[in-house]
């Protein structure tokens, strides 16, 4: 299908549209060297399909260690579930010094940008159409993806919700096996 430029005719979600309302910021991560945990935390959206539609997950992760911090479900692209999961990440682990965020509309807003900036977080902007700017997140999805979500198929948001919570738990050795799978660079 590949050599004949053949592709299934569909609707794919796009999470990543910006608003031109909303402010850009510059990108802090070029040649920065991250030797240390919560010095740069990373988010990002993806969409998991369930019977009859879709649901969307937010995850953040700390850049340094490549462990999830804290993750979240929701059956809508508003920005309050990214701000309910980072809210609960910086109230377990801390401040970050740098958040890195896509130029989505649910991160370039003040909902979600306010409270960082009030907690002194310096924000980062991924270029538009550079996943390997958030290359560890988007690994992530990969793995979560093809080891767990699309091997049966979620009758409801109850069921996906309870397999991402089993598959990112974050006991001892599931720890470790995050940063393999998310240093892993492969796509």
């Amino acid at each position: 299908m590949a050599a004949t430029g053949l592709a299934a005719i569909y609707r794919r979600p796009n999470l990543s549209r910006a608003s031109k309302a909303h402010p850009v910021y510059p990108y802090l991560l070029c040649d920065l060297a991250v030797p240390r945990p919560n010095q740069v935390w990373a988010t990002d959206i993806t969409y998991i399909p369930v019977r009859g539609g879709y649901v969307y997950l937010c995850a953040v992760i700390d850049s340094q260690s490549r462990c999830v911090l804290d993750w979240e479900l929701s059956n809508t692209l508003e920005a309050s579930f990214c701000v309910q999961a980072v809210a609960r990440a910086m109230a377990v682990y801390g401040v970050p010094e740098i958040f890195n965020i896509d130029q989505g509309c649910q991160f370039t807003s003040g909902e979600f940008t306010r409270p960082l900036l009030a907690a002194g977080v310096k924000l980062s902007m991924d270029g538009k159409d550079r996943r390997l700017d958030n290359v560890f997140v988007e690994r992530l999805w990969r793995s979560l993806k093809y080891e767990e979500l699309y091997l049966e198929r979620h009758e409801d948001v109850v069921e996906a919700n309870r397999q991402i919570g089993n598959y990112l738990s974050t006991g001892p050795n599931q720890r470790d096996r995050f940063v393999w799978l998310v240093s892993g660079l492969f796509f």
